[in-house]
């Protein structure tokens, strides 16, 4: 692939986002945006001010003081609210459950599109692409991103590794059985919400990884990022 490119990686919770799109950027000395992070720190701060996620207005309200900072870098990413590192709590239950809500303010999703191109034409800046994971990237963040991916797998297995990852975080896990049921009140969620739902572009392609592990994922997109001239 020749100069600054947007790579978009799309696809429902569970399904090896992050850890791809890392792995991808890496490999193409990208930068990288986790999109999901910037909508667990909006959600994290409605929470911290005790409004109620569902109540739009009142989260729209809280927009104008925020400044969320994403770091880029595929090593090492970070992501604050006002100068706080928030890597941490954004991870938590609380965020995961109403991270769904916070994400179908219009308010929100118009505030996120806005610094998520920022990042991107800060990345074209700088003469270097961008790996860009999320759940609208390629049909509304970037519908002209030169690629776009559609990462999946099989809910059973998107639950087993959600659920051993988070074995190893400060939070813990449910197990497997509790993850399912939450992805797929999520996936539920995501694809039905009024505003940028979860689906697949029409010309992305779609990678399942139900039956590849982590270094055969990132080895199949990018490929498929090698190959699109």
């Amino acid at each position: 692939m020749n100069g600054p490119a947007v790579v978009a990686i799309d696809g429902p919770s569970g399904s090896g986002k992050s850890s791809v799109s890392r792995g991808v950027a890496e490999r193409f000395g990208y930068r990288y945006l986790d999109t999901g992070a910037m909508y667990r720190a909006v959600t994290w701060c409605v929470l911290d001010q005790g409004l109620d996620p569902g109540d739009a207005a009142a989260v729209a309200r809280l927009l104008p003081d925020l400044r969320i900072t994403s770091g880029t870098d595929p090593a090492h990413p970070t992501i604050s609210v006002n100068g706080q590192d928030v890597s941490v709590p954004i991870r938590g239950a609380d965020v995961t459950a109403c991270v769904s809500d916070v994400s179908a303010v219009p308010a929100v999703r118009e505030a996120m599109r806005a610094a998520q191109r920022a990042c991107a034409e800060d990345a074209a800046s700088a003469g270097t692409g961008i790996v860009v994971e999320g759940r609208d990237i390629g049909t509304d963040v970037f519908p002209d991103a030169r690629v776009k991916i559609y990462l999946t797998a099989d809910p059973a297995v998107r639950a087993a590794r959600r659920a051993a990852q988070d074995a190893d975080s400060v939070h813990g896990t449910s197990g497997a059985s509790a993850t399912e049921e939450s992805l797929l009140r999520r996936d539920e969620r995501d694809s039905t919400r009024a505003v940028s739902p979860l689906r697949m572009a029409e010309d992305a392609h779609l990678v399942d990884a139900t039956d590849l592990d982590l270094a055969e994922t990132i080895a199949a997109v990018a490929h498929i990022v090698g190959e699109t001239p």
